[in-house]
């Protein structure tokens, strides 16, 4: 195996990472289990597996953990945000565990400030693909993930043309 990592291969690991981190937060939220718990499970038996004859896309594992750590550090911050951007019309707890899982995921990545809002916008709407086929859902998410990324980066978000 070559150690040289292409840009398009980091991309690929990333996106594969936010996809891991919203089914961990979702398998947290939905079993009652623990980061650590969760975290060991995906990295041991799920991420670059293979499982029948498949094998799950290989991930950056840094990028999972920093994810679903800080979804769980800031969980009240990112909710409150979350529960703004619906903007009283579903609260978060009501709204479906996919998508909770999917915004917290989200929204530590806009708290934590490491990639730039847009690339985090667009990735998590994309993964909202992977789990909503209709893709209704996928204009939703891209409106409430708008709305927190104008809330956590400000600086990032204001004035910027398309």
């Amino acid at each position: 195996m070559s150690s040289q990592t292409k840009p398009e291969d980091r991309r690929r690991r990333s996106s594969a990472a936010r996809l891991y981190a919203v089914q961990a937060l979702f398998q947290m939220e939905a079993a009652g289990q623990s980061v650590d718990r969760v975290r060991r499970e995906f990295e041991d038996w799920r991420i670059g597996v293979e499982v029948e004859g498949e094998i799950a896309p290989e991930a950056d594992e840094a990028l999972f953990r920093r994810v679903i750590e800080d979804a769980v550090s800031w969980q009240a911050k990112i909710d409150q945000m979350t529960d703004r951007a619906l903007v009283a019309r579903w609260p978060i707890d009501r709204i479906d565990p996919v998508l909770r899982a999917l915004f917290r995921a989200a929204g530590a990545e806009l708290v934590s400030g490491k990639a730039p809002p847009r690339v985090v916008i667009s990735e998590y709407v994309r993964i909202t693909g992977a789990f909503f086929a209709e893709g209704r859902e996928m204009k939703f998410v891209n409106a409430v993930l708008d709305h927190m990324a104008r809330e956590a980066r400000p600086e990032a978000m204001g004035g910027a043309t398309g």
